[in-house]
């Protein structure tokens, strides 16, 4: 695959398909030339033929705090410049709410695919090594900021060491790898979400697909898809919305020849590190089946 690394005004790899007039941007990996970026690169453009953007914080840098929202618009007008006239985005987990923030704030994305998702803008974090903990959270950071500005944010329970703490308690306990959503719920508790913090999915233009799962552990995505879905049944809107809730898919509700294309020999065995993956293989695998569906009907209606 032929590649353009960027590191003026964003951080990306553009993968161009040649004759493609429409590109996804792709926020998927801890880098943007990792091997699930790759990955996830080859997968849209051996089933869609579509050109790639990967973007990442930093270099293998998966913490989140202050990312400059104008970098997706930098990546727009880079792509722009190379004949692209379509523009998508697709993220997953804090990069499914980056997804959102970007489509709120840049109109030319008509196609916005965020999986497991929040409806609100996160407190910043880092990742890394610190005190025996890999994550602690940012002091006074938003995950985003804007005109140099850290956008408004649901400040975390807890602070380090604590919240490292808690976020360990919490996995062992429900025998996840991962696991916050007891710490999101006591951050809403603490503080409810207010207006500001809110994403403004009512101003997302195009397409716009909202995948979660109820068995999340990292945090209640689904509740906030439908505190979304209310939000914009409330309010004037032109996305074209379609909601995808299911009992079972874990946070990694990636669509199943995604997986596959990560992990050929074992894609089932990723969703294995949840419980609820352990627990109900064959309901997530039809999850993901689902979303692969709708996932394809949607970026083959849009590219036309």
């Amino acid at each position: 695959m032929i590649k353009e690394k960027i590191t003026e005004g964003f951080y990306g790899c553009y993968w161009p398909y040649e004759g493609a007039s429409a590109a996804i941007i792709a926020m998927l990996g801890d880098d943007c030339e990792d091997y699930m970026a790759k990955r996830a690169v080859k997968w849209l453009q051996n089933r869609y033929g579509i050109s790639v953007m990967t973007l990442s914080p930093a270099h293998k840098n998966y913490g989140h705090h202050n990312m400059p929202v104008e970098r997706i618009g930098n990546a727009i007008s880079y792509m722009e410049n190379k004949g692209i006239s379509r523009f998508g985005i697709i993220g997953a987990s804090t990069t499914g709410m980056l997804s959102l923030v970007a489509a709120s704030y840049y109109p030319k994305i008509t196609l916005t695919m965020a999986m497991s998702p929040s409806d609100f803008i996160m407190e910043g974090f880092y990742r890394g090594k610190k005190d025996g903990y890999t994550e602690w959270p940012g002091n006074n950071e938003s995950t985003l900021s804007w005109q140099g500005e850290p956008l408004p944010y649901l400040p975390y329970a807890y602070r380090h060491p604590e919240y490292g703490m808690k976020l360990k308690e919490e996995a062992k306990a429900g025998g996840d790898f991962a696991a916050a959503r007891k710490m999101f719920e006591e951050s809403e508790r603490l503080h409810p979400v207010t207006e500001e913090e809110k994403i403004k999915v009512e101003r997302i233009k195009g397409k716009l697909l909202l995948i979660g799962a109820e068995d999340d552990v990292l945090w209640d995505t689904a509740r906030y898809i439908r505190r979304m879905q209310k939000r914009l049944q409330e309010m004037p809107h032109e996305c074209d919305v379609e909601y995808m809730v299911y009992e079972h898919g874990t946070h990694f509700i990636f669509p199943q020849s995604f997986l596959k294309a990560l992990l050929p020999a074992g894609s089932g065995l990723f969703i294995r590190l949840f419980k609820a993956g352990r627990d109900y293989p064959s309901e997530c695998k039809k999850t993901r089946e689902d979303v692969d569906r709708k996932i394809a009907s949607a970026i083959n209606e849009w590219k036309q």
